[in-house]
């Protein structure tokens, strides 16, 4: 145990240098550019709204969190229903997923709101999460279905020859294996999930992004709001990816 400690510490150092160097790089270009430019700064006019900032950032974790969680569970339903044994169902779970990858979020959002809102009196943000999980719930099936159809059939038969059920074939054999095969693209659906819920703004929700664009106006800036923009979704998404890397690593096992 102590070995495997010893082992992983120049990892992270180099890990933390190669890090540094990044940001140094980067930084040092986005200096001489705006330099380049002579792009005067109004950081007062910005802070003076950091309030507002932190509220819309409240709204965009609050939406994202819900978000994904639906996500998830619409996900594994839609891989479920596309493996189902009733045609009807795999049938009404095939067109669902392919009608929400090929339109955009932006018309799902308008014509949730626009439609379904109003029909039947939803609060924007509700539809609006409704709307963004199903979205990447589409995405996710698939991530899923690739996952789980991944698995050989031989397992499926040795499960089947020592006497397990359907139910445990899946919990004790193929669950875990495609868990591992689904987290990296896993992890990037939800990282776009996150970035996509700035297009919550479009049907009114004050997240982040509104935020932004009303205090850039009420302050004559441009880039002091879209900035810390930027780097707040950095905050947020690179956690979750070093997690999802975690987690990998957890379930690194032979198959």
């Amino acid at each position: 145990m102590e070995s495997e400690k010893n082992n992983a510490r120049p990892e992270v150092a180099r890990h933390l240098l190669w890090g540094a160097v990044l940001f140094i790089a980067v930084g040092s270009s986005l200096y001489f550019a705006f330099s380049a430019v002579h792009y005067r700064w109004n950081w007062q006019g910005a802070w003076a709204y950091r309030q507002e900032f932190l509220r819309g950032l409240g709204m965009t974790l609050l939406a994202s969190l819900a978000a994904m969680v639906l996500s998830m569970l619409f996900g594994v339903l839609f891989m479920l229903g596309r493996r189902a044994r009733l045609v009807p169902v795999r049938l009404f779970c095939a067109g669902v997923v392919e009608v929400v990858r090929g339109t955009p979020l932006l018309v799902q959002l308008l014509v949730g709101y626009y439609v379904v809102a109003n029909l039947f009196g939803l609060d924007r943000l509700i539809v609006g999460i409704v709307v963004l999980a199903v979205f990447e719930g589409a995405y996710l099936s698939e991530i899923f279905r690739g996952a789980v159809e991944s698995i050989g059939a031989s397992q499926r038969e040795s499960a089947r020859a020592v006497g397990f059920s359907p139910m445990q074939t899946y919990q004790h054999v193929i669950f875990p294996q495609a868990l591992r095969r689904a987290l990296p693209g896993t992890t990037g659906q939800l990282v776009s999930l996150i970035k996509d819920s700035s297009l919550l703004s479009v049907i009114g929700v004050e997240e982040v992004v509104q935020k932004v664009r009303s205090m850039n106006s009420a302050a004559y800036t441009s880039l002091e709001g879209y900035l810390p923009l930027a780097i707040a979704y950095l905050l947020v998404t690179l956690p979750l990816s070093w997690w999802a890397r975690r987690l990998e690593g957890r379930f690194a096992y032979e198959t």
